[in-house]
């Protein structure tokens, strides 16, 4: 070999080596740098994140700042979230919602009309066009759902990789209160029929109480004649107008069990408790009291009478 040879094999060797290193042996597409005389060697590091698990980052209940139901049927309460994710809003496919009394049932319980309601299918009503979508969780509460100040909604958000995120959590959840319901129904009219004067009743009608509120209540009772509220200080002290004439207030008396007139208890002008008349809070079944009504009718009136009798739901 000549002298003026070398250099050229040596670069051709030189060149194969760097060759052989950048195709064998460095990570391809990675930079990498070495430190004096190789004592150390810097290699970059990837990674692409190519799906992200969603996040729930703000519910709230949309209603008023206390829950008031609504007496003997259901209350609408919606609840509203956002939920983000950095694969786009529109990866997320499914939510659900849970609304629930903290102090007597838990978040995974079963649904209960007193204390827990769910909603398995809640829906989109936005998005921001990029990462954030906005839905809606509406549940139905019953008129007897548990008053309290520690009812929670709870959201869960599934992506189109089920990564879920549930937001139990102090900043992701919103508490609201269902404030006490006091209120009744009652099932019919008391009808006594065709009487004579100086009738008593045959038979007692009855009317059926229904406790229409999510406490529990005693009932009071007063009466007046004619069916006009408005008028209800003209005719204090009767129980029925009629066309002619009229009865009063001490004739129309009433029992919690069917007994004879004379046994029972006067119906009043002012509002008196009914004794022994405790209602509770509905829970699986509706509860239902009865109360019975009898009439003497004494002498004078004639034609058609109307008189009024006010239940009253009390705090028990």
């Amino acid at each position: 070999m000549k002298n003026d040879e070398f250099p050229t094999y040596a670069v051709i060797i030189f060149s194969v080596m760097v060759f052989y290193f950048i195709a064998f042996q460095a990570p391809l597409g990675l930079g990498w740098s070495a430190g004096p005389n190789y004592e150390n060697v810097t290699v970059d590091t990837r990674v692409n994140i190519t799906q992200s698990k969603p996040v729930v980052i703000s519910v709230n209940v949309d209603v008023e700042e206390n829950i008031t139901l609504t007496a003997g049927g259901t209350k609408l309460v919606n609840c509203n979230f956002t939920v983000r994710d950095y694969n786009g809003w529109a990866d997320i496919n499914k939510t659900n919602g849970t609304f629930w009394d903290d102090v007597e049932a838990n978040v995974g319980d079963s649904d209960d009309e007193n204390n827990h309601y769910s909603n398995t299918n809640c829906s989109t009503v936005g998005n921001d066009g990029e990462y954030l979508s906005y839905w809606q969780c509406n549940f139905s509460i019953y008129y007897y759902a548990n008053n309290g100040s520690d009812w929670k909604c709870n959201v869960t958000a599934i992506d189109n990789y089920y990564a879920t995120n549930n937001n139990f959590s102090a900043s992701n959840y919103n508490t609201t209160a269902i404030i006490p319901l006091y209120a009744l129904n009652l099932t019919q009219e008391i009808d006594f029929g065709n009487m004579a004067v100086e009738d008593t009743s045959v038979v007692s009608e009855t009317a059926d109480i229904i406790n229409f509120g999510n406490m529990d209540i005693n009932i009071s009772l007063y009466g007046f004649g004619g069916d006009d509220i408005s008028r209800i200080s003209d005719f204090s002290g009767l129980a029925f107008v009629c066309e002619i004439g009229n009865i009063s207030i001490g004739n129309e008396r009433f029992s919690l069990i069917d007994q004879e007139w004379s046994l029972m208890t006067n119906l009043t002008s002012t509002s008196d408790l009914i004794d022994g008349l405790t209602m509770p809070q509905r829970t699986a079944a509706e509860v239902i009291n009865t109360t019975y009504w009898r009439l003497y009718v004494p002498p004078n009136p004639f034609g058609q009478c109307n008189g009024s009798i006010v239940f009253e739901a009390e705090i028990s």
